[in-house]
């Protein structure tokens, strides 16, 4: 077993990478100029792709991608599509796959290098990285149902600097290090011009990065959410009298304990509950139509601070429209 002290990704983490951690940690992310702009780590590649299950088939792109793809560093919280472990068990007779799942994972997965969370709190990532350039994170769990029936996203960026935060994040769990870990070591990366904000949870607080750009919204807030029960979030939804705010939930999560559906309603806000006869597993937010949040982390005390998630903020107005899209067809559906 590769353990940190071991990793070769320490070679890639300057010490300047600490300082630059810093002096982010008090930016607003947009915008930046001159020597704050030039510190920024800056990546060009393929422009980003996000897709949208069940109307997009979201595991066969996930398979495009690994199949294009010769090392395969995967954790997510759930799988069973045999597709997809058909060919990871493949990939791995002749490149480098690994792959963490949560111990609720009860798919054989025989013939594929893999670990399992044996922590109380869920391994609940969703992300791959391959060939340490390119990074697949979003909402989906690749199993059946993820994909066929129920509401997820996928996002597929070419980032050297987001595979680092990945890769290391990656290296943690598989050295079974769970609900824990290092600071992140690129929060801002700068891909094909856009601004990308990167965090993992629980170390880097996610819940206070989702806050402040709940903060920052001028004109409207467009939410959707698997399960909503954490009360800073809602706070700042309520904080926030300038955006005109829509919050979509999951129809069952909105009836469990502490979910924030009652609360919002009650203050006035506009709530619905989703219609999909499944489940609704979007975990996204959009700010002012320019901004998204997307990843893993469902906005709860136990995503914020227990399970082991990931988190991406997209400061680029198409991918905001598109969640946008999507955001409504399930609004008005």
């Amino acid at each position: 077993m590769e353990n940190l002290e071991k990793n070769p990704l320490k070679h890639y983490l300057p010490f300047s990478v600490v300082i630059l951690s810093f002096v982010l940690s008090s930016c607003s992310a947009i915008p930046l100029t001159g020597k704050a702009v030039a510190a920024i780590p800056q990546d060009n590649g393929p422009s980003p792709k996000v897709f949208f299950c069940p109307k997009e088939d979201c595991i066969s792109k996930l398979i495009i991608q690994i199949n294009a793809s010769t090392t395969i560093h995967c954790a997510f919280f759930g799988i069973d599509d045999k597709n997809l472990i058909d060919v990871l068990r493949e990939k791995s007779a002749n490149g480098e796959v690994q792959l963490v799942v949560d111990e609720q994972n009860k798919a054989s997965l025989e013939g594929i290098p893999h670990r399992q969370d044996t922590s109380r709190q869920y391994m609940h990532d969703k992300f791959c990285i391959l060939d340490g350039e390119k990074v697949v994170t979003g909402s989906l769990n690749p199993t059946a149902s993820e994909s066929s029936y129920n509401n997820n996203n996928l996002a597929i960026i070419s980032s050297k600097h987001l595979a680092i935060n990945y890769e290391q994040e990656f290296q943690e769990l598989w050295s079974g290090h769970f609900g824990r870990g290092e600071k992140v070591p690129y929060p801002l990366v700068v891909v094909n011009g856009k601004q990308f904000e990167n965090y993992f949870c629980p170390e880097d607080a996610c819940g206070e990065k989702i806050i402040a750009q709940i903060a920052k919204a001028e004109k409207s807030i467009l939410m959707a959410s698997f399960s909503f029960t954490h009360e800073g979030i809602a706070d700042a939804l309520l904080r926030n009298a300038k955006a005109e705010s829509k919050v979509l939930f999951e129809k069952r999560g909105s009836q469990g304990e502490n979910s924030q559906f009652t609360r919002l309603r009650d203050f006035g806000f506009s709530v619905k509950t989703d219609t999909n006869p499944r489940t609704m597993h979007h975990k996204f937010i959009i700010i002012d139509n320019r901004t998204v949040v997307t990843g893993s982390m469902n906005p709860t005390a136990n995503g914020d601070k227990k399970n082991d998630e990931n988190i991406i903020i997209i400061h680029d107005s198409t991918i905001a429209r598109s969640f946008a899209r999507e955001f409504y067809s399930l609004w008005y559906r």
